[in-house]
């Protein structure tokens, strides 16, 4: 069976959530300043995930070390378009690339892969300041409710968890960008 590659995402008119996790001290300077200051490096790719699942898979529901504060970061759409523009994908050679697309399998809420691909998006050092100082609308705290969905699922609660996922849908790529992703047309 071939796997779908669809971005999905929440999203409106003007812009789309990113989910990233970090360690208290680069989460803490983020939500006050509502961007990326320091400690946060400048100096490395940072990825980004319009999947929730996806990122609670990957950060063990915010329980990794590093990756204990779970973040909403909120960017313009066509930020978000510019970095797929200038993605190559990390199945080819990605030397110099600005921007690396990365799809794995989606997970379910207790992280069982799922027969469709999510999207993740390494915005590289060339971009990095631009997505921090013209595509971030705003930054928001999500440990709260991972706490609080993690906790449901531990006592059994599944669909009571279910309904505090943020709202994800599938994302209207324009054709070139699908393209050039290889997401789905």
């Amino acid at each position: 069976m071939v796997m779908s590659r669809q971005v999905r995402a929440d999203f409106d008119a003007t812009s789309l959530v990113v989910y990233q996790a970090y360690a208290p001290a680069i989460a803490e300077p983020a939500l006050r300043e509502g961007r990326f200051v320091a400690p946060f490096s400048f100096g490395r790719m940072t990825w980004v995930k319009p999947s929730f699942r996806w990122l609670m898979h990957r950060s063990d529901w915010g329980r990794k070390a590093g990756q204990e504060r779970v973040l909403a970061v909120r960017i313009s759409r066509s930020g978000f378009e510019h970095a797929l523009g200038r993605a190559v994908s990390t199945e080819g050679s990605v030397a110099g690339a600005a921007v690396h697309v990365q799809w794995d399998p989606e997970r379910s809420l207790r992280g069982a892969a799922l027969n469709h691909y999510s999207i993740q998006v390494g915005i590289g050092r060339e971009l990095i300041r631009t997505f921090n100082d013209e595509w971030i609308v705003g930054i928001t705290d999500l440990t709260p409710l991972v706490r609080r969905v993690a906790g449901l699922l531990k006592d059994g609660r599944a669909a009571q968890a279910q309904r505090l996922l943020p709202a994800e849908k599938p994302y209207p790529l324009p054709a070139p960008l699908a393209r050039r992703v290889g997401a789905d047309g």
